[in-house]
């Protein structure tokens, strides 16, 4: 990059953050903007329960398969223009799916999706990273995407709820698609292209070898709580996940080129922020997922009140983030990510001594817990991730936090899911003698099936409701009480592994920076 180049990106460094932010943005909404359109796809579409969770999980499956292959085609033919394809993919696949008729085309038009945010995600993070080259300003900027990516999250289910009251299901798809726009026109102006100097050969085996092996360790994951954690398809694509991403790791120790160079493992500070990463959305998207259903079957909300009441996870995400930056600058990353552990932790804790009466304002302090802990836990460690590795190599890094990111939410969603609804199932199995054989099957699969079975019944269904709700109290505290083991042993894994200060992989001369910092005044 030349010096006229340079200025021009110092100068327009928070701008470019502001575009990636954008460009985020759609990305933390499309997590969870769909969920609340669920039910009134089935009655639009006819979709049945397995077409419903596909049009959830063809998304996931696809994002997280090819992240590692997205991230390092970023590295080699550049970031800008990988963000860009991107955001035409996710943008056209978005409206088409809001006009679709059928839902195998809906389950299509999401995996598409899934292809455009896999190009997106990383390509954000690694124009941040060689944006924003001194560490500090680095940090900071880290902290506001973070806090976008999680504010997406947070405001999906109200944004959804809202869209859904207002006009058709579509709209919940189509809302991408003038932020997409956006944020292509803007960042042709403001986001400067970079990409690794050296253009390493293509890593062909290496990226087929790592988009297998991750879509079928992902497939596994959501297959496993519907088809049984022993069902032999679901072991069959663990079994052929594990071999397949070992033979990767076999591949890229012995290429000359590899697509991700896994000495990078080696650093501590690489290695236990990307598990703690994993650990986080273990247990916040696990946690999601069910607390959705409690606000609705337990405390009786409808599908807007649910998103609006899930909104306040925003203020500790939005406090979570400069207080991360600040005391990392201070202290190094070690301490705020297990404080932010250990403050997510204490959120679960909190929420399992729920009872049937306790109402929405305990859920409501540990939103708050739970947005804070997180931010404070996902900027550090973000932060290690990135500053442990070469700028040239930001790409591939950057596909590795995301994708520890989406393996670490599926798990949560699969393993806590599971333990939630074995329990409730179990409890439930004494409360639905003399019911038809489908209606108890819905009773004993979760609370909205137990509430609508109830009111077909009427009086002869007695108190199904209140069992029903007593059952998943329960079961939800236990399931809580796991998350708070993982964000626990989160925490344990930062203060034995992850250093308080790492080693820039790429630290800029301070002359340099002060030299731009002149050109700017």
């Amino acid at each position: 990059m030349n010096r006229h180049a340079a200025d021009r990106v110092y100068r327009l460094r928070w701008a470019t953050l502001g575009v990636l932010c954008l460009s985020l943005l759609l990305i933390g909404l499309d997590t969870t903007v769909l969920n609340v359109a669920l039910p009134t796809l089935a009655r639009e579409l006819s979709a049945d329960s397995g077409e419903l969770q596909w049009t959830v999980d063809a998304y996931t499956l696809v994002f997280a398969g090819l992240l590692l292959t997205a991230g390092s085609l970023g590295d080699r033919f550049g970031r800008k223009r990988a963000l860009a394809i991107g955001l035409v993919i996710f943008a056209g696949a978005s409206t088409a799916g809001a006009f679709v008729g059928t839902p195998d085309a809906l389950i299509a038009a999401r995996a598409v999706q899934g292809v455009g945010g896999a190009l997106i995600m990383p390509s954000t993070l690694s124009i941040l990273t060689n944006t924003f080259l001194d560490p500090r300003e680095r940090a900071r900027a880290i902290g506001i995407w973070a806090g976008v990516s999680s504010m997406g999250v947070a405001f999906g289910p109200a944004l959804g709820g809202w869209l859904l009251e207002h006009f058709w299901w579509g709209s919940v798809l189509l809302i991408n698609t003038p932020i997409a726009v956006v944020a292509l026109v803007l960042g042709f102006f403001l986001v400067h292209e970079s990409r690794d100097a050296d253009r390493p050969r293509q890593d062909p085996v290496g990226a087929g070898l790592s988009i297998a092996g991750l879509v079928a360790l992902v497939w596994g994951i959501i297959e496993a709580p519907g088809r049984g954690w022993t069902d032999g398809r679901v072991l069959g694509a663990f079994a052929a996940g594990v071999v397949l991403l070992a033979v990767f790791v076999v591949w890229e120790l012995r290429v000359a080129t590899p697509m991700l160079d896994l000495r990078f493992f080696r650093n501590p500070r690489f290695s236990a922020a990307a598990s703690c990463v994993t650990l986080v959305f273990f247990g916040l998207f696990g946690s999601l997922f069910f607390l959705a259903m409690y606000l609705q079957g337990v405390l009786g909300y409808d599908p807007l009140e649910t998103g609006v009441r899930l909104i306040p996870m925003a203020i500790g995400l939005g406090a979570g983030a400069p207080i991360a930056t600040w005391l990392s600058a201070r202290t190094g990353e070690k301490i705020p990510a297990a404080l932010g552990l250990f403050i997510l932790a204490g959120g679960f804790a909190i929420l399992a001594t729920t009872d049937v009466d306790s109402g929405y304002g305990p859920l409501l302090a540990v939103l708050i817990l739970a947005g804070l802990g997180m931010t404070m836990a996902i900027v550090p460690t973000t932060e290690a991730v990135m500053g442990a590795l070469p700028r040239a190599k930001a790409g591939v890094g950057s596909a590795v936090n995301d994708t520890t990111r989406q393996v670490g939410g599926a798990l949560g969603v699969a393993v806590l899911g599971s333990v939630l609804h074995s329990l409730y199932s179990g409890r439930m199995a004494g409360h639905v003698a003399g019911l038809p054989a489908r209606a108890a099957d819905a009773v004993k699969d979760n609370i909205v099936g137990a509430t609508e079975i109830a009111g077909r019944l009427g009086p002869r269904a007695g108190d199904l409701v209140g069992h029903a709700q007593d059952a998943f109290v329960h079961a939800m505290d236990v399931t809580l009480l796991v998350a708070t083991a993982t964000a626990v042993l989160g925490a344990l894994v930062v203060l034995i592994w992850l250093p308080h200060r790492g080693v820039e992989m790429d630290a800029v001369p301070e002359g340099e920076v002060r030299d731009r910092a002149g050109a700017r005044e």
